[in-house]
């Protein structure tokens, strides 16, 4: 077993999941899958599936909903869990999160399944948590400008502007707060207190990092570049910009009254 895992959550992902999981296989460093699927009705939990015809059986005991470890080169376990239907991409992770920490992971990875997040930059996300010793590694669109490639300029300056409105209202020196490509130390997920994430969509992600930042984790922006999807269709939605435009105000008013964990000994 790898000391790395990436969650991958997936809805209607036929036309990626395999490349990704071959691409993140195909990696120097050994990392660790889990697909936690949504009920995709294109076959995408299948998909994973059937990758035990052509990678050979890992070893372990499946829990409930979970297919059998798969194992690929250098033992790289694939799993996969399914759920019932769209529940959103916070509760996914969420649930990922806790299957992790019921293993032996130390880094724990967030990641899409359509290439915008680019396999070749995990390497540099596990090295600076690992190497450098930051908690929290953030694969940047804008720490370095603005690296994406493909995306319409609407979506671009929404996107650039939600970030730059979320260090004005919190006052968190983060350039991109809604990345949703991470790494994560092990005792950062064991401090924060799961349960009480209350968020599903963009404001997921900010709540992760603001809630890291404020009990005093060391955070840590890679600059990466964000290509947007080939193949596929977009999970995006306004509904979603919503909830991050009011969340972000309970947040800041969370920030005033919360009491945070401590920040836990080396």
């Amino acid at each position: 077993m790898s000391d790395s895992i990436i969650i991958i959550p997936t809805y209607n992902e036929k036309e990626n999941i395999e490349k990704i999981i071959r691409a993140i296989f195909a990696l120097p460093k050994a990392f660790d899958i889990l697909v936690i699927d949504d009920g995709s009705p294109d076959g995408t939990a299948e998909i994973v599936r059937n990758l035990s015809l052509t990678l050979p059986q890992g070893e372990g005991t499946p829990t409930d909903g979970e297919t059998p470890p798969l194992q690929g080169e250098d033992g790289r376990g694939l799993y996969l869990l399914e759920r019932s239907g769209k529940l959103g991409l916070g509760t996914a992770y969420i649930m990922g999160f806790k299957w992790a920490l019921e293993r032996d992971y130390q880094y724990i990875f967030e990641m899409d399944a359509d290439f915008s997040h680019d396999p070749k930059d995990l390497p540099r996300l596990y090295s600076a948590c690992a190497d450098e010793g930051y908690d929290v590694a953030i694969g940047s669109r804008y720490v370095s400008g603005v690296n994406v490639v493909n995306w319409p300029i609407g979506r671009v300056l929404m996107s650039y502007f939600a970030s730059k409105y979320v260090k004005f209202v919190t006052g968190f020196n983060i350039h991109d707060t809604t990345a949703g490509f991470k790494c994560y130390r092990r005792r950062v997920l064991e401090t924060i207190e799961l349960d009480k994430i209350r968020f599903k969509g963009y404001a997921f992600q900010i709540e992760m990092k603001y809630t890291a930042y404020r009990i005093g984790f060391k955070i840590k922006e890679v600059p990466v570049i964000f290509v947007n999807r080939v193949e596929g269709t977009s999970k995006m939605s306004g509904g979603i910009f919503g909830e991050a435009f009011f969340g972000v105000m309970r947040l800041r008013l969370d920030g005033w009254f919360r009491k945070y964990p401590k920040l836990p000994a080396q």
